[in-house]
């Protein structure tokens, strides 16, 4: 009778502890996919962005051919950004940086061809360029929350992998790194300089 009822704790036990580590898993697991669908959003809304760009530098060339520089700036500026991919499976503090210079860049650029338009009137007012301005500006708000988002899904999935006890699991299946954030880029905290 006695050997009856340790057998049941033990396979009582056993049960909690299966039972716990497929749950433990199984919210691992999902946590890594909200951050992947997360980033998936982001690479979104920076290729939204991408795809409005020629037609911004189109309506800006009409207006201002003799300003070719600044175009080709943000035209190359764009081929940088939309060369750079990072899988949100091998998603790395160097690879996120690297993909946040390139896309900061583009930033940059498209900053120095909306202050051209200054000098250009006609520009300011024709209706194909408000629309385009008013849809990159619509554009990088959606990034900045996407952003957020993602931050948001890698501090959720970043405190499961270290919190104690999933913390034992993660090093006993291996295969969950903590996933870097998006940085705000050196000097963000300054204002930026307009010179015309």
């Amino acid at each position: 009778m006695k050997k009856n009822k340790n057998t049941i704790i033990i396979i009582a036990a056993v049960a909690i502890i299966a039972l716990w580590a497929i749950s433990t898993y199984n919210g691992l697991v999902t946590a890594e996919e909200r951050v992947s669908a997360q980033w998936a959003n982001v690479e979104s809304q920076y290729q939204r962005r991408a795809d409005l760009i020629p037609n911004l530098v189109a309506t800006v060339r009409g207006y201002a051919a003799h300003e070719s520089e600044t175009l080709e700036g943000v035209v190359a500026a764009r081929a940088r950004a939309t060369q750079i991919t990072v899988n949100p499976d091998n998603l790395t503090p160097e690879r996120l940086q690297e993909f946040q210079a390139a896309q900061g860049e583009l930033s940059s650029a498209l900053g120095r061809l909306m202050m051209i338009t200054e000098n250009y009137p006609d520009l300011k007012a024709n209706q194909n360029f408000l629309q385009l301005q008013a849809q990159l500006e619509g554009t990088e708000n959606r990034i900045a929350v996407e952003r957020q988002r993602f931050n948001e899904e890698v501090r959720k999935f970043n405190t499961m992998v270290r919190s104690f006890p999933r913390n034992i699991m993660v090093s006993i299946v291996g295969g969950f790194e903590e996933k870097p954030n998006f940085q705000a880029e050196a000097g963000a905290s300054q204002a930026p300089r307009v010179e015309f």
